[in-house]
């Protein structure tokens, strides 16, 4: 579907561009001179204007229809994954080397924080009177 859309879509471009590029000039660059023809009756009723606006309408057509079907098959991903997928086997046959599990630096600089710094004592679950001494 989408690619007879595409197709369909890329022979309204090239007949697009070939009825804008038949079109008289209506006088200098820029709208300089020649304005009286623009807006008369002769200048609306040219074929090769109404061929030009039926085929810009179809362009603007087929383009949203295009960016239609490019997201009807797009389904909202999350940055969270849910299921990590797994891992496959290496190329090669070789096994993967798994990370070590302690002995790393961070683990022996947590380590040695901790026995700096030992744990303070819990805080009270709730409030509590003041001890007189």
């Amino acid at each position: 579907m989408q690619t007879v859309v595409i197709v369909v879509h890329l022979m309204i471009v090239a007949t697009l561009i070939a009825m804008v590029l038949l079109q008289k000039s209506e006088g200098g660059g820029l709208g300089v001179g020649g304005g009286a023809g623009f807006m008369s009756s002769r200048g609306t009723a040219n074929l090769l204007t109404r061929t030009t606006a039926i085929l810009a309408v179809g362009f603007f057509l087929t383009s949203l229809l295009l960016s239609w079907l490019a997201s009807y098959d797009r389904k909202p991903s999350s940055i969270i994954d849910v299921n990590p997928a797994p891992q496959s086997q290496p190329a090669g046959g070789a096994t993967p080397v798994a990370p070590p599990t302690s002995g790393g630096v961070l683990d022996s600089l947590k380590k040695s924080d901790q026995q700096q710094n030992p744990p303070a004592p819990p805080a009270p679950a709730g409030p509590e009177a003041p001890r007189s001494q």
